[in-house]
């Protein structure tokens, strides 16, 4: 046994004469401890699939994912559309990471390029299946997490995907990734290789409780095909993965097409089954919304999700729909509502004072929009996961949550905390007299009132002004619609509209007032949420917190979630940090659909019958024409 430790202590760096003599010193002081450490290790089993919180819903022998059909049948191509552009191939980096084309990993278009060393079943809140990795070792106490690779697991080139691969994916992200990546990948210590196709990940401890999944879900890239020199550098060259498909053509902002690769060596895994179905996926990339849609109803676009509640009521009146070649489809999602709202970017100025947002969020007339722009199909947004177990709208702070936010008693207006907050409801005309005597009563409170017609900072003698920025029509529409009950209290806002790559670049770059975002949640919210709205992310280039939260409360909350043992830990922790976002006012909240939308011609392409808690995932479906053969 002490040979043995002898010799693990010799692989992360010790001298070996060194190794044997501080074994000796130890054993001799403690020989139970090392015994008892190395039995304990050698005790954690390997398994083919982790959940984040409890156990996989999955038997080792199951023969495919509940939401993908195993006898879909192969062939056909699937079109895809999208509005916008591309000019990189890489989604890891910063520079063109978010102008990166669609479909290379990604869950609505599918892992069709790179895929990582296990599998998520969205069929579960975060549980993961074997990919790459035949099998996974990991402790309760995850302060290190070993991974043996698939023995057949190889590159689009035919070359064997290795632990020397792995190694080098995690460093060069993070070295020259984009944040969050970076930042996981940074908190892995220690690289061990106990044998030819293992690899054990050691970090600094176990507290981060999510950030060993999120190692299981990192990118592999081939070693010798990947030129780690110019890796952040915005690139139209595609990186070589283990995927299913490999480009066959990159025309750049207008398609990509992406071509099956017969020899991929998944294709029987269990873990696959039903996935991958199209020998040929293209993507059309299209300027604007519009044209996207007419596209779609000229049969040049298989199938496309809607966001736009008036195109979907009204937008199936063509011969086509009619007939029943193209249908509907109304996914129910499973999931917390996604948060969209209008981004207050809290490095300016004038939005520096919370109360200041929290008067302008009252404004937002849902109930005229709704029924005026959106046929009545949406539902009002008021926290970050709405539709959930983890929303804290409507529930009274429990035990826990109290506990947490003790040290922070200012972060948490007292409505929110006890559970009786909602958005502020107007009656639909437009110019609901009495919300805007709340709001003149709330702008006053931070220091505005009207003067000669405008509202005015008290103190300066300034006008309250600012911009929203915008990349649709959709958005423009909605902002007009925003700045016109702005303007009956005397704030003149300017509505600027820009096309997708200036949107992103200026977001990147923080160059906004205010901006249109659409905040993702799910089940299993963790580590990410530091990119969205931990201090350390706020001036961070890259990063996804657009709103520059900088919040000692919001970093403890989600070191908590992060952290969380049990479930009802973690509970508490994400509502404790919805409370603290709600009450931040960090963006004017808008709506969400309680349905995923998608049109398709159904004499084209077919989806499976059942689908995930996360909704649609275009890489389950199959040619309809492959279908009849």
């Amino acid at each position: 046994m002490q040979s043995a430790f002898c010799r693990f202590l010799s692989r992360i760096g010790l001298p070996v004469q060194a190794a044997c003599a501080l074994v000796f010193v130890v054993s001799a002081l403690a020989p139970l401890s090392v015994e008892t450490a190395l039995a304990e290790e050698a005790a954690v089993p390997s398994v083919s699939a982790i959940a984040m919180h409890g156990e996989p819903a999955l038997p080792p022998d199951f023969k495919s994912l509940p939401f993908a059909n195993p006898d879909a049948p192969k062939g056909g191509v699937l079109t895809l559309g999208v509005q916008g552009t591309f000019d990189s191939m890489n989604s890891f980096i910063i520079q063109g990471g978010w102008t990166s084309a669609r479909g290379m990993r990604e869950r609505e278009f599918g892992n069709n390029v790179l895929e990582s060393l296990m599998m998520r079943s969205y069929g579960e809140p975060f549980t993961l299946y074997g990919l790459l990795a035949e099998s996974v070792r990991m402790p309760n106490s995850r302060e290190w997490i070993e991974f043996t690779l698939n023995p057949d697991a190889k590159f689009s080139d035919g070359t064997p995907v290795t632990v020397e691969d792995v190694a080098f994916s995690l460093d060069i992200i993070r070295d020259k990734g984009r944040p969050p990546f970076r930042n996981w990948y940074k908190q892995i210590v220690r690289k061990e290789f106990p044998a030819e196709r293992t690899i054990r990940l050691v970090f600094e401890n176990g507290d981060n409780r999510e950030l060993p999944l999120l190692i299981a879900l990192a990118p592999v890239f081939s070693k010798t095909s990947t030129d780690a020199e110019s890796f952040d550098k915005s690139s139209l060259k595609p990186l070589v993965g283990s995927g299913p498909y490999v480009f066959s053509e990159i025309d750049p902002g207008k398609r990509t097409v992406l071509k099956k690769n017969p020899d991929y060596w998944a294709k029987d895994l269990p873990v696959k089954a039903g996935f991958d179905n199209f020998d040929e996926i293209r993507v059309e990339y299209f300027r604007d919304e519009t044209t996207l849609q007419e596209a779609f109803k000229k049969g040049l676009i298989d199938a496309l999700k809607f966001g736009d509640p008036t195109r979907w009521a009204t937008g199936f009146d063509f011969p086509a729909a009619k007939d029943g070649r193209v249908k509907q489809l109304s996914v129910e999602l499973g999931i917390p509502a996604n948060t969209q709202g209008i981004a207050f970017n809290t490095r300016r100025e004038v939005f520096q004072d919370v109360r200041l947002r929290r008067a302008l969020s009252m404004l937002y007339d849902f109930e005229w929009v709704n029924r005026n722009m959106y046929h009545g199909l949406y539902r009002r947004t008021a926290g970050y996961w709405d539709n959930s177990i983890l929303s804290s709208v409507g529930r009274p702070a429990d035990e826990r949550e109290k506990a947490l936010l003790a040290p922070f008693p200012d972060a948490v207006t007292p409505d929110v905390m006890d559970g009786t907050w909602q958005p502020v409801q107007a009656d639909g005309s437009g110019r609901d007299r009495k919300v805007m005597r709340q709001a003149l009563e709330a702008f006053k409170s931070a220091g505005y009132d009207i003067k000669d017609g405008k509202m005015v900072n008290l103190a300066s003698g300034k006008p309250l002004t600012f911009e929203i920025m915008t990349k649709n029509e959709d958005e423009e529409k909605l902002a007009l619609v925003y700045a016109r009950t702005l303007k009956a209290l005397g704030i003149e806002i300017s509505v600027r509209a820009v096309d997708p790559s200036q949107f992103e670049d200026r977001r990147t770059k923080r160059q906004f007032d205010m901006v249109f975002n659409t905040w993702i949640s799910s089940l299993s919210p963790g580590s990410e949420q530091y990119g969205r709205w931990s201090s350390a992310s706020a001036d961070a280039e890259g990063s996804f917190n657009f709103v520059g939260a900088h919040s000692p409360a919001i970093d403890a909350l989600i070191d908590a979630i992060v952290a969380a043992r049990t479930k009802e830990d973690f509970v508490s922790a994400v509502r404790a940090l919805d409370r603290v976002l709600i009450s931040g006012a960090y963006a004017v909240p808008l709506h969400h659909v309680p349905d995923e939308w998608i049109g398709y011609w159904a004499s084209k392409v077919q989806p499976p019958e059942t689908f995930s808690l996360y909704g649609n995932s275009f890489d389950t479906w199959w040619s309809a024409e492959a279908a009849g053969k």
